[in-house]
């Protein structure tokens, strides 16, 4: 090899690595900051949704991850990290993280996902004109939560006396639960007993008070510390002879007698595309907020045969899972 081929050959090895780390370097960081724990769905959802929007995690995109564990008084904390980080995005999830976030920066980007209207909960100007720095999406659990009581009331017609299972640190859904399932109860002749857990020995606690208190049935409010739990509360359930309705269709797959709300995983994915579509230079304030259009309603069968119950055939005929 020629003297000057061999340099040319050298310096370009020499400036390949170092291309590369300036590179790395320019990778875009999005901060995902969670109330609860770093389940997989949750994860391999948001990461399809950036891929969707031409990103991948490792490869032309970093993530910081901030996970609360169902301790939201460290949620200021974390949003303040990834504040002072100063990343290019900041991904959260329910009301508690999305008030953290957004009091932690006014210029960051945010995109949340919540269960409820954004509107009410002082996130954003409008659905279709969020303003300012936060957009994202709502998968309506607290607006449907009076028709999964009535799904529930449908499967379960001898019902009277109903457990209303609330995580009290979750200030807002428990307010709005608190304020909108009685009303809905009363107009079907039901009777409500709202009971709180927020830790795993709560939930072992409430069932142990529900047993004493012969509830007729459960209905789970919209929580990502009960999705996290969903094994222990169906087990729970199946062990106490208790019919409960889930929110997210996770419960009833791992053996809860139904669920009735938005797909969670297909919610994340969706958080994933807007987090991918800012990177590109979307302002949150021009992306409309999305609400999920598509409601799942699956019912656990093998479960219900378990509990005695029939499940009505126009149920049945309106599921859109059955699982045997």
């Amino acid at each position: 090899m020629r003297r000057r081929e061999f340099i040319t050959l050298l310096g370009g090895a020499t400036a390949w690595p170092l291309a590369a780390g300036a590179q790395q370097r320019t990778m875009p960081v999005v901060g995902f900051l969670h109330p609860s724990s770093p389940e997989p769905y949750r994860l391999r959802a948001f990461r399809q949704g950036l891929k969707d929007a031409g990103f991948v995690e490792g490869e032309n995109l970093t993530i910081e991850y901030r996970w609360a564990d169902n301790q939201l008084d460290r949620l200021p904390t974390l949003a303040a990290e990834l504040a002072q980080r100063r990343v290019a995005v900041i991904v959260t999830a329910g009301p508690p993280a999305v008030s953290a976030a957004k009091a932690a920066t006014t210029t960051i980007p945010i995109v949340f996902l919540v269960g409820e209207d954004p509107v009410k909960l002082g996130l954003v100007g409008s659905l279709a004109r969020p303003g300012g720095n936060l957009t994202g999406v709502n998968f309506l659990a607290v607006e449907v939560a009076a028709k999964r009581l009535g799904l529930l009331r449908e499967l379960v017609p001898g019902a009277r006396r109903i457990a209303v299972l609330v995580n009290p640190a979750n200030v807002s859904v428990t307010e709005a639960i608190s304020r909108d399932i009685p009303e809905a109860a009363r107009a079907i002749g039901l009777q409500l007993n709202i009971i709180n857990a927020g830790t795993i020995r709560e939930i072992d606690a409430a069932f142990a008070a529900l047993a004493s208190e012969r509830a007729d049935a459960l209905f789970l409010a919209n929580d990502p510390f009960f999705i996290d739990r969903r094994v222990q509360l169906a087990q729970l359930a199946a062990r106490h002879s208790l019919p409960a309705i889930g929110q997210d269709r996770l419960y009833a797959e791992v053996g809860g007698l139904i669920s009735y709300g938005a797909n969670l995983g297909s919610a994340y994915g969706q958080v994933g595309v807007y987090a991918g579509r800012i990177l590109k230079g979307a302002k949150p304030a021009d992306l409309p907020v999305v609400q999920s259009t598509k409601l799942e309603l699956v019912i656990n069968a093998s479960t219900a045969r378990m509990l005695g119950l029939a499940v009505p055939q126009t149920l049945l005929v309106t599921a859109d899972e059955v699982i045997e």
